[in-house]
């Protein structure tokens, strides 16, 4: 299994305001950038939160890369993650809709009846984890159904989540040269934090897009 995370941010980290509200942080080559890395994997994987933020489709935008995947024998579109220990994906969230099989990830504190209600409204239906999502526990199962190569695009809790299991393996961030600010607005790794052993990732490659900068940088070998 091979995690990967992309993400857009401010100079300041930020990558939403304090409303988690959709907003606009990089530019038209970083956005055929992302939509080559997704055109590559197996599945994208985001919270809920940025489904409830954004309401993303999390499609391949440019028709040539989806035709390209279909010669090689794969569907048009990555299949599409939503990690939701509480069901609270909307019914009518895009990412529920046509294009993509969408997989959403539930504890078993959700209750049947939402179970059923999601499953009516497309989704595949993966339970790990008691209250919340067992990440490390539904690699498993994403396996299962052929996922090997996973992109996350966000949000906060779910980027610390990985980086506390030690499960991405490389990180790719955009900067762009603007401040967003407020100390509620999320950052790229949010969560509890860490106060000591951080994690530490290899620099391996600088390159300058739009009017920012893209990071790309692979996790340090203990």
């Amino acid at each position: 299994m091979r995690i990967s995370v992309n993400v857009a941010m401010s100079i300041d980290g930020k990558i939403a305001s304090s409303l988690r509200e959709q907003l606009v942080i990089s530019g038209p080559s970083d956005f055929d950038r992302v939509d080559s890395l997704r055109a590559e994997c197996d599945a994208i994987m985001v919270g809920v939160g940025t489904v409830l933020a954004d309401d993303p489709k999390l499609l391949v935008h440019n028709d040539e890369l989806s035709s390209r995947r279909q010669e090689s024998g794969m569907s048009a579109h990555p299949a599409r993650i939503i990690i939701d220990s509480n069901g609270r994906t909307p019914d009518d969230a895009q990412v529920l809709g046509e294009g993509a099989r969408t997989f959403i990830v539930l504890s078993e504190n959700v209750k049947k009846e939402r179970v059923t209600e999601l499953e009516n409204s497309g989704a595949t239906i993966i339970i790990s984890g008691e209250d919340r999502v067992d990440i490390e526990n539904a690699m498993g199962s994403f396996e299962d159904f052929g996922i090997e190569n996973i992109l996350v695009e966000g949000g906060g809790e779910l980027i610390f989540t990985l980086v506390q299991k030690e499960l991405i393996e490389e990180l790719t961030a955009y900067i762009s040269p603007m401040i967003i600010g407020g100390k509620d607005a999320p950052t790229l790794v949010d969560g509890e934090g860490f106060v000591d052993n951080f994690p530490r990732f290899s620099l391996v490659e600088v390159k300058r897009l739009d009017e920012g900068v893209m990071l790309r940088l692979k996790k340090e070998n203990k």
